[in-house]
């Protein structure tokens, strides 16, 4: 098995040992991914050996599985993100509010679901919800809002769609394709015992353990850090025949900002996306009474962290901090450049005028085209690929979505017109030019 250099892998432990101690969690797993799987790993505390195999509650990390399932309902045309609720799960209080907002909590729902605490007692079917026009709390595409109940409602709709229950459809479309065989809605096999710590003394009292029902799709799985590591892999890009590269590429682009968080943190398609010291990572972490867990990853390290833990709360973040130990001691190694064709021809890449601000437009590694402003100027930029008419789309930045059409005289992007020249009276500028020119 691949692995770290010993002088990292020092560090990595004394990291992970001191966040246990001091963190007084009975048990915690960790581990660093890189080339498809797990380089480095340790367990600390109370754990079974092989610590690699020991199952520990994901939480919220559910939801990105969930998340996944959803989106091969997309990917097979079985909907878009853009329908209503309703289309797919009829009678409840959110059905305006889109697929889409509802996998990146943009949807206005209820943070929880209504009766008892549903991470800590049994739950039952949608409709012992008994769903409310209480439970719609926001403004579609107000605000990011966390919302469990709408994950639960997302669990109940791939299950209908599917014609199965939610645990069986991800096991079979996203665990097992995976090689996830220890990931499972209930314990099975060495497990750890969930655990609250006592604030002010070193004493511990289980946590119950249980099925949430519907609410399942939001924090119902249990997982070793081996699986987990193999989610890690596949958030890295190594997504086998479960999603396509280009569905996952869409999963991890930010659409709803958390506020609230100390850093910059925003939410995608079932999926966290954070800035961490000038990295961005994109996962999620996971708590459920008695459970701490976290997968991150660093997709342009091609690196990624996990970590299981049997305490209800009082760790400080550790995925983060492993993932930075990492690239700091062993920094990725990126691939030799070499020459490669352009998607045009020379003769239409170089200096480009939005009216007079010079930008530039050159060709990169992958038939991709970057437009962006001189080196030192702020400006929109923005990547294009090709589309199959022949036009170019925009792939992220200002430009996201818009058709950039190239002429002989002229680049034509969303109503704007960029020129050979600042204002060139050749091109067919917006407005025209007057014809006295510069002056």
């Amino acid at each position: 098995m691949p692995s770290v250099e010993p002088a990292t892998a020092r560090t990595l432990l004394a990291r992970t040992a001191r966040v246990q101690a001091e963190g007084r969690a009975p048990s915690l797993v960790a581990g660093v991914v890189r080339d498809g799987g797990l380089v480095w790993s340790a367990g600390r505390g109370d754990v079974a050996d092989p610590h690699t195999d020991v199952q520990y509650r994901l939480g919220s990390i559910s939801k990105t599985v969930t998340a996944v399932a959803v989106m091969r309902l997309r990917d097979e045309g079985r909907l878009h993100l853009d329908d209503p609720l309703e289309e797919h799960l009829p009678g409840t209080p959110l059905g305006a509010r889109t697929v889409g907002q509802l996998l990146s909590h943009l949807a206005g729902a209820s943070s929880e679901s209504p009766g008892g605490w549903w991470e800590r007692v049994p739950g039952g079917s949608l409709a012992d919800l008994q769903l409310g026009p209480e439970h719609v709390v926001l403004g579609a595409a107000r605000r990011f809002h966390y919302s469990n109940l709408g994950f639960g409602l997302l669990g109940e709709l791939v299950a209908r769609a599917r014609g199965a229950s939610w645990a069986d459809v991800v096991t079979r479309e996203v665990l097992a394709p995976l090689g996830m065989t220890r990931t499972t809605p209930r314990p099975s096999g060495a497990a750890a015992q969930g655990t609250a710590v006592h604030p002010w003394a070193d004493v511990v009292l289980p946590e119950p353990e249980h099925d949430a029902g519907v609410m399942d799709a939001a924090g119902q799985l249990w997982a070793t850090l081996a699986d987990l590591a193999r989610f890690g892999a596949f958030l890295l890009g190594d997504t086998g025949d479960v999603l396509s590269p280009a569905t996952l590429a869409e999963m991890v682009v930010p659409a709803g900002v958390d506020s609230s968080a100390a850093g910059w943190s925003a939410y995608g398609l079932g999926v966290q996306v954070l800035r961490v010291d000038g990295a961005t990572l994109v996962g999620h972490g996971g708590s459920m009474p008695g459970f701490l867990a976290g997968v991150f990853v660093d997709r342009t390290e091609l690196t990624g962290a996990v970590m299981l833990a049997n305490t209800t709360s009082g760790l400080d973040p550790l995925v983060p901090g492993l993932l930075a130990d990492l690239k700091a001691a062993e920094p990725r190694v990126v691939p030799a450049w070499s020459p490669s064709p352009p998607p045009v021809p020379l003769d239409v890449l170089g200096v480009w005028f939005w009216g007079p601000a010079p930008h530039v437009l050159r060709a990169q590694a992958g038939g991709v085209l970057h437009l962006g402003p001189l080196p030192g100027r702020a400006g929109r930029a923005s990547r294009f690929v090709r589309r199959s008419d022949g036009g170019w789309v925009g792939l992220d930045g200002y430009y996201a979505g818009e058709t950039l059409r190239i002429a002989a005289d002229h680049l034509d992007l969303a109503t704007f017109t960029f020129t050979r020249q600042p204002y060139d009276p050749a091109a067919p500028v917006p407005g025209g030019v007057d014809p006295a020119g510069w002056r």
